[in-house]
């Protein structure tokens, strides 16, 4: 099992805004045990989203992205993740009806485009918004060649706040009540002055070559750290792979 996160959005090319989506992910699927191996920007571009999409079901069961399902031209993670699949996209009653509702709550009126947020590739799951506009979906495509077994790919929209909400309320259930969650990671950084990142790590060297927990060097300004990372089935568990590991590192 592992997981890539897949960001949309030209402005976080541009550097216009700072990708802290993608930070906060990483730490949920931690806390998950879900193993996360890449990340990737991608601008609003249907054929490079497309590609993107192709490229990350070839290599993980789970694809999670965010950004790009809004009702505006630029806004294509919805269509371009159906055509990566070559599946159609069909409008959901009862989103469209959401949609609505919500808008009008607001005294704004609304827009025909608006209605764009209500497709779905055929036979994905909803992940409802329930403060915005831009639901979600969770989805596997049809079985094809060069698509990993079970793919799944969780769509998010941009803005952090519903983000948030859409994970803590449905996405982060689904994936413990799947089985894609599989435990836990915790982290320990240690923090040292006084010694260079590369004797610190011949002094260490055997244990950065350790499995679980992992051990990694960090250099910053005016001190080292060491990254102690383990995963387990709990929490407790976790812990007591990692504490051995910390406590040798202080002795030496």
């Amino acid at each position: 099992m592992s997981a890539e996160i897949l960001c949309i959005g030209t402005e976080l090319l541009l550097g216009n805004i700072t990708n802290g989506n993608a930070r906060w992910l990483a730490e949920q699927l931690a806390c998950l045990g879900i193993p996360h191996h890449r990340q990737e920007v991608v601008g609003d571009n249907r054929e490079r989203l497309i590609g993107a999409v192709r490229a990350a079901a070839s290599r993980c069961q789970l694809l999670i992205t965010t950004g790009g399902l809004g009702p505006t031209p630029d806004d294509l993670t919805t269509e371009a993740i159906a055509a990566a699949f070559g599946t159609r996209l069909v409008e959901r009653p009862e989103v469209w009806a959401d949609i609505q509702a919500k808008i009008s709550s607001r005294g704004r009126p609304c827009a025909a485009s608006n209605r764009k947020q209500a497709l779905l590739p055929e036979g994905a799951q909803l992940l409802a918004n329930p403060t915005g506009t831009a639901p979600g979906m969770i989805w596997s495509p049809p079985a094809a060649a060069g698509i990993q077994s079970g793919f799944t790919v969780l769509t998010f929209p941009g803005v952090p706040t519903e983000m948030k909400e859409m994970w803590r309320a449905t996405a982060a259930p689904w994936l413990k009540a799947s089985g894609m969650a599989q435990g836990v990671f915790v982290s320990r950084m240690l923090r040292f002055w006084g010694v260079s990142e590369s004797a610190l790590a011949e002094q260490m060297a055997d244990l950065l070559e350790l499995a679980n927990p992992t051990v990694a060097p960090y250099a910053s300004a005016g001190e080292v750290k060491l990254r102690i990372t383990a995963k387990a089935a709990s929490e407790l568990a976790a812990w007591s792979l990692l504490q051995p590991v910390e406590a040798e590192i202080k002795l030496r």
